[in-house]
C-alpha cells in the first residue's frame, strides 16, 4: 500500500491554482479564435522546429514562447499547420530533468496568431534559474533555460548581459549566436533588425541555400512577414541562443522597411494608409515569433514596445522605441549638416514616450540606468577636418531631442546613465558630452554600440569609415567593423563592456574573441580601457 502523504492534497490544490492563473494569462494573450479545435493532431515532422524562447524576466516570472510549425517555410505562411486551434501543455521546473516541477498549465495555439504561444508564468522565485518545455499530442519541445530578475530591493553583486542586433540571414551565418548561447549571461537585449525585408537572391545570399520564390520577395503582407521571420528563426544557432537565455527585444527599421518613421516608409511619397497596412502585418508577425508580453501585442498598426525592466537596486533598463513616434528624418535623410535637424521641438521618442522615460529616470534608485535603444545618441560626425556631416537617421538628426534628454539627465541627477545601441553594424564606445563640440565639456554618461550578428558580412577590424569617425570625433574612443555582439558586466562599482568579434561569418565555424574592453566607474562617468 502506498505511503500516505497528508500534505499532498493541499500541495496539489496549490499547483492547480497557480497553473490556472498562468493559463488565464496565456488565454488572454491568445484571445478569441473562431477556428475549430484539432482534437487529435498528428505531426509527421517536429512541431517545435522553431525552438522555444523566454523573455522579459520579472522577479516573479517570465514569458515563455513557442510556435507550432512542423514546416516552418511552408509557402502559405502556416508553418504546415491546419486552420485549427491546438492545445499546448507547458511545464516549468527547478531542474533540467523536470523532477521538481514548480508550474504547469496549458495554452491554446490558434491560427490567427500563426499557432504561436505566449505564456506569462508568475509565482516564481527571484534571481533563480528555471527550465521549461512544451508538449502537444505526443510531441515534446527542447528544454529551455531561463532566469528571473532579482527582487526589487535586492542588491546583486553582479549582472551579466548580452547585446545583439542586425542579423540579415542572407549576409552571414549566425555563429555569433552559438557563442552567445555559451556565454554566462543573465539576459540578452536585442536592439532591432531581427529580420531584414530586402529581396533575397535565389541562392540565399552567402548561405548558398536555394530558396523558393515565396521566401525571396520583399514582404508586404502578413504571409510574407511570417515567412521572413520563419526564415531568420529556422537556424540552429539562433534557436540555441533563445533556448539558453531570456531575451528582451525591441524593433528597429528592417522589421518593416528601411528607415521607416511613423506612418511613412522609405520611399518618398509612399501612401500612409498602405504603409499602415504593411506595418500592421509586420507588427503582428514580430509578436508571433518572439517572447513578448500581452501589453506588447499590436493592435493594427500600433503597438507599445517601450517598457522598463528592473534588476534590483543594481540596474534599471529603460527600453525605447525610436521608430514609431519620431518626426521624419531631416533634409530628405541625406547625410549633411542642414539647419532642419536643429528645428526646436524635433522628437525621436514622441511626447508620451519621452515623458515616460524622464519620469522613469527620475524615479529610479538603481546604481545604473541603462537605456537600450536603436540608433546612436552620441554625436557622429562622418567627415574629418573642416565642416561636419551627420546621419539624419541618428539622434544627430534630432538635436533638440538629444539636448532635452541630456538636460533631464543632469536636472534629475540620474545615476550613471549608460546607453546601449545597435543599428550601425559596428562596435563603438563613446563618451556622452554635454557639448560635443567642446572637448572640455562635462561627460555625463557613456554609450556602447554593438556590432551586427551577420549584416554586412565579414567586415574588418578598422574600415575607412571607422577611421573617419575616430579622426572626426574625439569622444569616440573605439570602433571595429567586424561581426559579433556585446557582453556587459555591471557591479555596484563599474560597468564593463567586452566587444566580442568573429573573424568571418560568410562561412560557419568562426571562433570568438574580445577585441577590446572598456569600463565606466559608478559616480565617475567616462570610458577607461579595461
Amino acid at each position: 500500500m502506498p505511503t500516505h502523504d497528508p500534505s499532498a492534497p493541499a500541495r496539489r490544490r496549490r499547483e492547480l491554482l497557480l497553473a490556472g492563473g498562468a493559463l488565464g494569462l496565456g488565454a488572454l494573450a491568445v484571445g478569441y479564435s473562431a477556428s475549430a479545435a484539432w482534437p487529435a493532431p498528428r505531426f509527421d515532422d517536429d512541431p517545435f522546429a522553431l525552438g522555444v524562447a523566454s523573455g522579459d524576466p520579472w522577479p516573479d516570472g517570465v514569458v515563455l514562447w513557442t510556435r507550432l510549425a512542423p514546416e516552418p517555410l511552408a509557402p502559405d505562411g502556416s508553418g504546415g499547420m491546419p486552420p485549427r486551434r491546438v492545445d499546448v501543455a507547458w511545464e516549468v521546473a527547478a531542474d533540467e530533468r523536470f523532477r521538481r516541477i514548480v508550474r504547469r498549465g496549458s495554452a491554446t495555439a490558434v491560427p490567427e496568431l500563426a499557432h504561436s504561444v505566449h505564456v506569462e508564468v508568475r509565482g516564481l522565485e527571484p534571481a533563480t534559474e528555471y527550465f521549461y518545455r512544451f508538449r502537444t499530442h505526443g510531441a515534446r519541445s527542447a528544454v529551455g533555460r531561463t532566469r528571473t530578475a532579482p527582487a526589487p530591493h535586492a542588491a546583486p553583486r553582479e549582472l551579466r548581459i548580452g547585446v545583439a542586433s542586425c542579423q540579415a540571414w542572407f549576409e552571414g551565418h549566425y555563429t555569433a549566436y552559438r557563442h552567445l548561447a555559451e556565454e554566462d549571461v543573465d539576459v540578452v537585449f536585442h536592439l532591432g533588425d531581427y529580420i531584414y525585408e530586402n529581396p533575397i537572391d535565389a541562392n540565399g545570399g552567402v548561405r548558398q541555400t536555394p530558396l523558393a520564390a515565396e521566401l525571396r520577395a520583399e514582404p508586404y503582407d502578413l504571409t510574407q512577414y511570417r515567412l521572413r521571420h520563419a526564415l531568420h528563426r529556422h537556424d540552429p544557432d539562433i534557436i540555441a541562443a533563445h533556448q539558453a537565455h531570456p531575451w528582451a527585444l525591441v524593433w528597429d527599421d528592417h522589421e518593416i522597411d528601411d528607415n521607416w518613421v511613423g506612418d511613412h516608409g522609405k520611399d518618398p511619397g509612399s501612401d500612409p494608409e498602405a504603409f499602415r497596412r504593411r506595418k500592421a502585418a509586420a507588427f503582428q508577425a514580430f509578436y508571433e515569433h518572439l517572447p513578448l508580453r500581452l501589453p506588447n501585442r499590436p493592435t493594427g498598426s500600433r503597438a507599445r514596445l517601450y517598457r522598463s525592466l528592473g534588476y534590483g537596486r543594481l540596474a534599471t533598463f529603460h527600453l525605447l522605441d525610436t521608430r514609431q513616434y519620431r518626426d521624419d528624418q531631416a533634409c530628405a535623410d541625406v547625410t549633411s549638416d542642414c539647419a532642419e535637424r536643429l528645428t526646436p521641438g524635433r522628437t525621436v521618442l514622441g511626447a508620451e514616450q519621452e515623458d515616460w522615460l524622464f519620469a522613469g529616470l527620475s524615479r529610479s534608485t538603481a546604481v545604473w540606468n541603462v537605456i537600450p535603444q536603436q540608433v546612436p545618441v552620441t554625436q557622429v560626425d562622418t567627415v574629418p577636418g573642416d565642416g561636419q556631416a551627420f546621419v539624419m537617421d541618428f539622434w544627430d538628426g534630432y538635436r533638440p531631442a538629444r539636448d532635452r534628454l541630456f538636460a533631464e539627465l543632469l536636472a534629475r541627477d540620474v545615476g550613471n546613465p549608460v546607453v546601449l545601441t545597435g543599428d550601425m553594424h559596428r562596435h563603438m564606445a563613446a563618451d556622452l558630452k554635454l557639448d560635443f563640440d567642446e572637448p572640455d565639456s562635462p561627460t555625463i554618461g557613456v554609450e556602447f554600440v554593438g556590432t551586427s550578428i551577420s549584416t554586412k558580412m565579414d567586415g574588418m577590424d578598422l574600415d575607412p569609415g571607422g577611421q573617419n569617425l575616430l579622426d572626426a570625433n574625439e569622444h569616440i574612443r573605439f570602433t571595429n567593423y567586424q561581426r559579433g555582439y556585446l557582453r556587459c558586466t555591471l557591479t555596484p562599482e563599474s560597468c564593463r563592456a567586452d566587444f566580442r568579434v568573429l573573424p568571418y561569418v560568410t562561412r560557419p565555424g568562426a571562433p570568438v574573441s574580445t577585441r577590446a574592453s572598456f569600463v565606466t566607474e559608478a559616480g565617475n562617468p567616462g570610458l577607461q580601457p579595461a
